[in-house]
């Protein structure tokens, strides 16, 4: 079961620390403007043993539109990271849209 978080949860997770952002993005999406607090791990490159370990931290995947965090869903699922199951489902268009601060 894939877990939807919305921009709400997102903005208090990454405030509180409770979050791990995770953009699959490739590395011109990421540098031409990210989620702040995000780490770049690109899906063409996605090694699900490279994913944070920190007790009490959910890991959340973002994108541009949705579709490839839940790519990185399965491969992570492949991979044995059954921590690693939930993402922004609107990503970057809709934090865009919503006027969320971007970082370069």
């Amino acid at each position: 079961m894939v877990e939807v978080v919305t921009r709400e949860e997102l903005k208090k997770g990454l405030a509180d620390g409770s979050i791990a952002l995770i953009d699959v993005r490739e590395p011109d999406e990421f540098a031409a403007g990210h989620i702040p607090g995000a780490a770049s791990m690109p899906l063409s490159r996605f090694d699900p043993a490279h994913l944070p370990k920190e007790p009490g931290k959910r890991i959340v995947f973002n994108c541009r539109s949705g579709k490839r965090t839940l790519q990185a869903i399965e491969m992570a699922r492949l991979g044995g990271r059954r921590d690693a199951d939930a993402h922004y489902e609107g990503s970057m268009l809709e934090w865009v849209a919503a006027g969320e601060p971007v970082e370069k």
